[in-house]
C-alpha cells in the first residue's frame, strides 16, 4: 500500500502541476492582452489569487470532491481501488501537459471527465453510469462556453451603451501637438530680429490599447477601470482555484488515512508552481491570439467568467474555466469583429480531441496497472 500511496500522490501532483501550467494564467490573460500590466505581474497576481481559491475550496467545494472521485459513475468498490484513481490522474495529467507544451488552452475538467470515462469503461463496462456522465459532466462543459460568449457579448454592449450615456470617451490614439518654431527674419551687426510660426503635428498610437478619458468621483476613469480589471482577474483566478482544486483532491479519497485538508494545500502549492514555471505559451495564446482587446473589454470578459465559474463551483457543477474564459473573450471579439477565427478553430479542435485522448491514455494506464500491480 505504501508504494501505491506514493504513486497516487505523485500522479495527483503531476496533474496539479499540469493544471497550473495550463490554467493559472487564464484569469489574468486580459490584463496582459490589453497591456494593463506585464507578464510577470500578471502571473504573480494569478498565483496569489488562485492559491486563495484553492484554500477556500476546503470549506465550500465538498460536492466537487465527491463528483470527481467517480462516485455515481462507477460501482463504489471500484472507487476504493487505487489503480482506478491513478489511471484517471495520469490520463488527465498527460493530456493537459502535452497541450501545455504546444500552447493550447484545454480544460483540465474535460481531461478528467475523459479519463474517468476511459478507466471506468475498461474497469466495469456497461455498469458505467453513462446517464450521469452526460447530465452532471458533459452538459455543463458544452453549455458553459456558449453561455459565457452570449453573456459577455450582451454585457459589453450594455457597458458600451452606459459609457456613451455618461459621455466617457475612448482615446482614439491620435494626439495633436502645437509647436512654436523660431524663424530668423533679419540679422545685422547690432540687431537680430526673430519671429516664429506655429506648426500642428499629429501622432498615432496603438489603438488596441486605447484609454478612457474623463473622471468619476474625482478619480481618473481609466484608473478606476484598471483597478476593476485587476479585481475581476483576481475573481476569475480565485474561482478557478475554487473549482479545480477539489477535482484533483477527489482522486485522493481512496486513501482513507489521507487528510483531505492537507491534500487541498498540497495541490494548491504544486498548482501554483506549475503556473509560475510553465504557463507562458498558453498565456500568450489566451492573451494575444484570440482577439485584441482594451482594458474595458478585458474587464467585461473577466467579470462574466468569474461570475459563471464561482456560481458553478458553489452548486457543484464541473464547468471548465478554460471554456468559460475563452467563450467570454470570443464574445468580446464577436462585438469588435476582431476575433481570430483560425485560432478559435484550433482551440475548439483541441477541445474536441481532449476527451478521447484522455480516455485512451487513462484506459491504457489502468490496464497496465492491473497487470503490474
Amino acid at each position: 500500500m505504501g508504494f501505491v500511496f506514493i504513486l497516487l500522490l505523485a500522479a495527483a501532483c503531476f496533474l496539479a502541476y499540469s493544471n497550473g501550467a495550463n490554467d493559472n494564467f487564464k484569469g489574468v490573460a486580459t490584463l496582459f492582452g490589453s497591456d494593463t500590466t506585464n507578464y510577470k505581474k500578471a502571473i504573480s497576481w494569478a498565483t496569489l489569487t488562485t492559491f486563495g481559491g484553492s484554500i477556500v475550496a476546503i470549506f465550500l467545494a465538498k460536492e466537487l470532491v465527491k463528483n470527481f472521485s467517480g462516485k455515481g459513475l462507477v460501482p463504489d468498490e471500484l472507487i476504493l481501488e487505487p489503480n482506478f484513481a491513478i489511471a484517471i490522474a495520469l490520463g488527465a495529467a498527460i493530456t493537459v501537459y502535452l497541450a501545455t507544451r504546444i500552447g493550447m488552452p484545454i480544460s483540465t475538467t474535460h481531461s478528467l471527465v475523459g479519463a474517468l470515462f476511459g478507466a471506468g469503461v475498461i474497469a466495469v463496462g456497461s455498469d458505467f453510469n453513462f446517464l450521469k456522465l452526460g447530465k452532471t459532466f458533459l452538459m455543463p462543459l458544452i453549455l458553459s462556453p456558449l453561455m459565457a460568449a452570449v453573456f459577455s457579448l450582451l454585457t459589453y454592449l450594455f457597458f458600451r451603451y452606459i459609457r456613451k450615456i455618461l459621455k466617457i470617451r475612448k482615446d482614439d490614439g491620435i494626439s495633436i501637438h502645437k509647436i512654436e518654431q523660431p524663424v530668423l527674419m533679419e540679422a545685422t551687426a547690432n540687431i537680430l530680429q526673430m519671429d516664429s510660426h506655429t506648426e500642428i503635428r499629429t501622432s498615432i498610437t496603438n489603438k488596441e490599447t486605447d484609454n478612457y478619458k474623463g473622471e468619476m468621483f474625482g478619480l481618473s476613469f481609466q484608473k478606476i477601470l484598471d483597478a476593476l480589471h485587476y479585481l475581476s482577474s483576481g475573481v476569475v483566478s480565485f474561482a478557478r482555484g475554487l473549482n479545480d482544486t477539489p477535482k484533483i483532491v477527489g482522486l485522493l479519497l481512496v486513501i482513507n488515512t489521507f487528510d483531505i485538508k492537507w491534500g487541498m494545500v498540497a495541490v494548491a502549492v504544486v498548482m501554483a508552481l506549475g503556473g509560475l514555471l510553465n504557463a507562458k505559451k498558453v498565456g500568450i495564446t489566451m492573451s494575444k491570439k484570440i482577439t485584441p482587446m482594451n482594458s474595458g473589454q478585458g474587464f467585461t470578459a473577466n467579470m462574466i467568467t468569474g461570475l459563471l465559474v464561482t456560481t458553478a463551483s458553489v452548486h457543484g457543477l464541473p464547468v471548465s474555466t478554460t471554456h468559460v474564459s475563452v467563450g467570454s473573450i470570443f464574445g468580446i471579439g464577436t462585438v469588435t469583429k476582431k476575433s481570430d477565427l483560425k485560432m478559435i478553430s484550433k482551440i475548439i479542435l483541441s477541445w474536441v480531441l481532449t476527451l478521447p485522448i484522455a480516455a485512451l491514455v487513462s484506459a491504457l494506464i489502468f490496464k497496465l496497472l492491473v497487470i503490474v500491480l
